[in-house]
């Protein structure tokens, strides 16, 4: 079993983190997080990365659901939306709430996954 779904797009990066945000938002999910992984990288490494960013993503909705069915399961929130330029174009992954969930063995959780993983799947088809 994968643990995201992805798709390539031919775009600039920076297009592409547009896209990605507004795709997202029209399915209930905000960016709580934005972590730019080759800035970060620049300034504690002083090593040079391509354009890719983590951008943690939630649906509040969902979330709550979560919480309520598994009091631990922050630890896997938000759910992860990377962009990174891989040179033949731009990448945009999404984790598989249903691959993440499955080691957490609470079937109270299999509908928020089920439902989370559609619309993941929508925003990065969409694209």
């Amino acid at each position: 079993m994968s643990y995201y779904f992805n798709k390539t797009v031919n775009v600039s990066f920076e297009e592409a983190i547009e896209r990605v945000t507004e795709e997202l938002q029209k399915e209930g999910f905000g960016i709580l997080t934005e972590i730019d992984v080759k800035e970060t990288l620049k300034k504690k490494l002083n090593v040079d990365f391509r354009p890719y960013k983590i951008l943690g993503a939630c649906n509040p909705q969902f979330a709550h659901q979560a919480l309520q069915a598994e009091d631990k399961i922050g630890t896997m929130l938000p759910c992860s939306v990377i962009v990174q330029d891989t040179g033949s174009g731009v990448e945009v992954a999404a984790i598989d709430p249903i691959a993440s969930m499955a080691a957490v063995q609470n079937p109270n959780l299999a509908g928020v996954a089920d439902e989370v993983q559609s619309r993941l799947k929508k925003v990065v088809e969409s694209l």
